[in-house]
């Protein structure tokens, strides 16, 4: 029940990663007041009896920043019912009131999980509290699942204690201005505060539940697997409240849940207050999630709107099972929820009512995904604003549950799905059914695209030929030659179908997703009698199945696709904008550094240098205003023709900051950079072999692509002929869009015509920040060979990315930064090494036995097992076996599977230089 780490590609339970912006300095303080003058004993409001607060040694720490206001961090141990609660309240200091916000954590977690988000908030101006929950952290007590009478009460605690600082806004005596937010766990404890408590004004709940039988017992199938993740997460079921462990133990031993245990999750999920949350919500869900899926999300979002509240829903392509969080994006559109509704602000945009982050697919080599919003103004539900019926084959199929049900299929594994549910629009998925064990029926080939955005349906009779008829149903998209088939999120939906149901056509809801099946394609449903993730009969069975119907497809045509926005006046002043243009592009290359307007002598050049493209030595740049906070300090590097560098490192390392003064637009404050041994200087002559891509790009949208290029060009004031605009445009790939004004460009095509600029004239000295953002993976893998072509041309490219595995595949060399200062820097295959390994989780501790079965896999290299021997490192020999090969054979062998995903070796390599070798 805790949301995915960035390392997406594998299954794990961490914290819901948060954004790494922060808001402004943060100052750390363990005594309990943020002036450093000892300990203060707060109260609880309306009588309540006074609260313990452990002081601990104090400690001040300032975190870097953009010269936003000091954030203080005060970390206290609050009693309510004899259960200490570890706490940390952040605010700006100050008297002035402000509105205050929860957050919560997830499954698994901790108050440390959601303290970058803390402080973004409380540099934003508000007062800002989080907690570890019953169980968790430093946190006493048992787990109880958010229980009315327990976490959900610790929820009222914490609001009284807020309605007594004198910095946070009332709305009435006791009655603190309050919103709520967190993910997954955290999430669920915001929508149940908001039904409990009153005071609560506004919430955000990310990635959670609203009914948890739903979630784990949907349609009265045990969903096993995440079951048993969910209690070992936990600390084991010795952690939980007596009656969840019993209930737990209960349905994994039967493998079928009963009313007791549906009825004990119903009344501790938020569905069971459902009429009295009438706050404004907004609700993020995840694509990428199998155990809380879409349909959470729709019935929150019907029931609060229902109740007259404000809502908005967002899909991001993350989830439980993995995927991008899109953290930052997401923590700032809470922002502006809470900035609406708690500060009352009327003029913030809250953004759309429905938004969902598509995809166009990812590189394989490096699973990140290119991906794009699309939003509407309206919130259509699972059943789509429109819908369309595709025709299935009208036919009889017989199939088998096995004894025991097993071997399984498999739809999605924990931490698996998240990176394939990106790789779909590709025709990659790990979906695997037993032959003998499903029922498949397929439709005609596509005549036109389809984008499916919500929950397809289809009629089927069903009979047994005993007891009930356990299936698990999904729609896969069939390429055309028929052998490649994708499952759109790694999604399945199981079914329960007792026998006064069969020998009748009954109605089947399919998972929620948002996919485009293209023309061509066929959909092919599936339903199968066995699945990974949930438990079926044990005793055998015969299934027979009869499509009574054709395939129902939501669609939401209203949904449109957001493109960058540009100033209003480019649009008004199209004339005045291309003289301006022109000018700063003519006066840049005479800018005096800023040294009191006096104009400084360059240093002379360098003759030993005269053929390397790039030496920077002791560079250091400090944060303005500060006489001691430092962007980069004393960093040195070489770079050497015919070289593709890679520059690494996490947000806030300096390599934006780097690229900026090795561009002259800012000047370092100490140290050197010489380009083919000249001297940078704002204007140096020697920029003119450097072309760059640094934080974009800025065009006129009612010129055409190629004009804007031409016209950048004539403002150097270089030659025509010396453009090579021609070579540059066929390496963008735009076609007959060069023709076309850029304002109706899409984002991707920006990209690729802000490179196409920085390839202008083939400079010698190639700089790209970022180049991949926009792209579509086969553009992603046009600009790889582009930048390895350069490179053997003579040239040398310098390139700052965030997708590890295309710097493996792209760079010679690396440079890893971490806070300004070098870390790293040589080969890549010195710094990553080289194999094809993949990192197996597995639930409970691998026998000796075990692992040397696996070894001796066909196709299996070598079989590894991790240090917390709850893992493997194996090695494909590339030829023979696939992972869908490896998954199928560990699942033969009982291997009790969380997770199986590729071992990133410079994602390996790279965390643990910045974490100084601790990764």
């Amino acid at each position: 029940m805790e949301s995915p780490d960035a390392r997406a590609s594998r299954w794990r339970l961490p914290p819901f990663r948060a954004d790494r912006r922060r808001g402004g300095r943060v100052h750390e303080q363990g005594d309990g007041r943020a002036d450093g003058r000892g300990p203060r004993r707060g109260r609880w409001a309306a009588g309540l009896a006074a609260l313990a607060v452990l002081a601990g040694a104090g400690t001040w720490h300032a975190v870097a920043d953009d010269g936003g206001p000091a954030v203080h961090r005060q970390d206290r141990t609050l009693r309510g019912d004899g259960v200490p609660l570890d706490t940390s309240y952040f605010t700006t200091g100050g008297t002035e009131r402000r509105p205050a916000v929860l957050i919560g954590h997830g499954f698994g977690g901790s108050k440390d999980d959601v303290r970058a988000q803390a402080e973004r908030l409380a540099g934003a101006g508000y007062a800002v509290l989080t907690w570890s929950a019953r169980g968790f952290g430093k946190s006493g007590g048992e787990i109880s699942l958010n229980a009315p009478d327990r976490e959900v009460k610790d929820v009222s605690r914490l609001i009284d204690w807020l309605a007594a600082r004198p910095e946070v806004r009332l709305d009435a005596k006791g009655d603190p201005r309050v919103g709520v937010t967190g993910a997954s766990y955290g999430g669920a404890v915001s929508l149940l505060a908001a039904g409990y408590d009153r005071r609560v004004d506004a919430i955000a709940p990310q990635i959670t539940y609203w009914n948890l039988a739903d979630a784990l017992f949907p349609d009265g199938v045990f969903k096993k697997l995440w079951a048993g993740i969910f209690v070992t997460s936990g600390g084991g079921c010795q952690k939980f409240e007596q009656r969840i462990c019993a209930m737990y133990e209960r349905v994994a031993v039967t493998g079928e849940p009963d009313d007791a245990a549906r009825a004990l999750l119903t009344e501790r999920s938020p569905s069971a207050v459902a009429d009295r949350i009438k706050v404004p919500a907004l609700i993020v869900q995840g694509q990428s999630d199998s155990l809380f899926p879409l349909g959470q999300a729709d019935a929150m979002a019907r029931a609060i709107s229902g109740n007259g509240a404000p809502v908005a829903v967002d899909w991001i392509t993350g989830g439980h099972d993995g995927g991008d969080p899109e953290a930052d994006r997401v923590h700032g559109r809470i922002n502006d929820w809470f900035d609406r509704y708690l500060k009352d602000d009327t003029s913030t945009d809250t953004g759309p009512a429905f938004r969902v982050t598509r995809t166009g697919g990812v590189d394989s080599t490096d699973g990140a995904a290119r991906t794009r919003g699309a939003s509407s103004t309206t919130y259509p539900g699972l059943g789509g604003e429109e819908r369309q019926t595709i025709g299935l084959e009208r036919r009889t199929r017989t199939f088998r549950n096995p004894a025991g049900a097993s071997p399984p299929g498999i739809s999605a594994v924990p931490g698996v799905g998240g990176g394939l549910t990106r790789l779909s629009s590709l025709g990659v998925g790990l979906s695997m059914d037993v032959p003998g064990q499903y029922a498949r029926f397929d439709s005609a080939p596509l005549g036109g695209s389809v984008r499916v955005t919500g929950a397809p349906t289809v009629r089927v009779n069903v009979k047994a030929d005993h007891g009930d008829a356990v299936l698990f149903a999904k729609v896969y998209d069939v390429a055309p030659d028929g052998r490649q088939q994708v499952l759109p999120a790694q999604l399945v939906a199981p079914v329960r179908i007792t026998p006064d149901r069969q020998g009748r056509a009954v109605r089947l809801t399919l998972p929620a997703i948002d996919h485009r099946f293209d023309a061509g394609h066929r959909l092919r449903l599936v339903l199968s009698a066995t699945d990974l993730g949930y438990a079926s009969p044990a005793e055998p069975a015969t299934y027979t199945v009869t499509t009574a119907g054709p395939l129902t497809l939501p669609t939401d045509p209203a949904l449109s696709t957001a493109s960058a926005g540009l100033p209003r006046w480019t649009w008004g002043m199209p004339a005045a904008a291309a003289v301006i243009a022109a000018l700063l592009l003519l006066t840049a290359r005479r800018r005096v550094p800023a040294s009191g307007g006096r104009r400084t002598t360059a240093p002379a050049p360098d003759p030993a240098l005269a053929d390397v493209p790039l030496r920077i030595t002791g560079l250091s740049k400090k944060y303005a205003k500060s006489a001691d906070r430092y962007a980069v300090k004393e960093l040195s590097f070489q770079v050497e023709k015919g070289q593709v560098l890679g520059l690494l490192g996490p947000n806030g390392a300096g390599k934006t900051t780097t690229l900026r003064m090795l561009m002259g637009l800012i000047t370092p404050d100490e140290g050197e950079i010489r380009v083919f041994g000249q001297a940078i200087r704002p204007g140096a002559p020697v920029l003119s072999r450097v072309g760059s891509f640094v934080e974009g790009a800025g065009f006129l949208p009612h010129l055409s692509g190629r004009a804007n290029l031409e016209l950048y060009w004539r403002a150097t004031g270089r030659p025509t002929e010396d453009s090579r605009i021609d070579e540059a445009l066929e390496i963008a790939g735009l076609g007959d869009a060069l023709a076309r004004a850029v304002r109706t460009y899409s984002q991707g095509m920006r990209q690729r015509l802000a490179i196409a600029q920085a390839m202008l004239g083939m400079p010698d000295l190639l700089i790209l920040d970022e180049p991949a953002n926009g792209l579509d993976p086969p553009q992603i893998r046009e600009m790889r060979d582009v930048m390895i072509r350069y490179a053997a041309g003579g040239r040398t490219v310098i390139v700052s990315s965030h997708l590890l595995a295309e710097v493996e595949q792209s760079c010679t060399h690396l440079v890893v930064m971490d806070r300004g200062r070098l870390v790293q820097a040589g080969p890549v295959a010195e710094i990553t090494g080289s194999g094809d390994m993949l990192l197996v989780t597995a639930a409970r501790e691998l026998p000796d036995p075990l692992v040397e079965k696996v070894a001796a896999l066909p196709g299996i290299v070598s079989a590894t097992r991790t240090d917390d021997t709850r893992g493997l490192l194996v090695r494909l020999d590339g030829t023979t076996t696939t992972t869908s090969d490896l998954i199928a054979e560990l699942v033969r062998l009982d291997v009790p599977l969380t997770g199986v995903g590729p071992y990133h070796r410079l994602e390996d390599a790279f965390l643990t230089l910045i974490s100084g070798g601790s990764a």
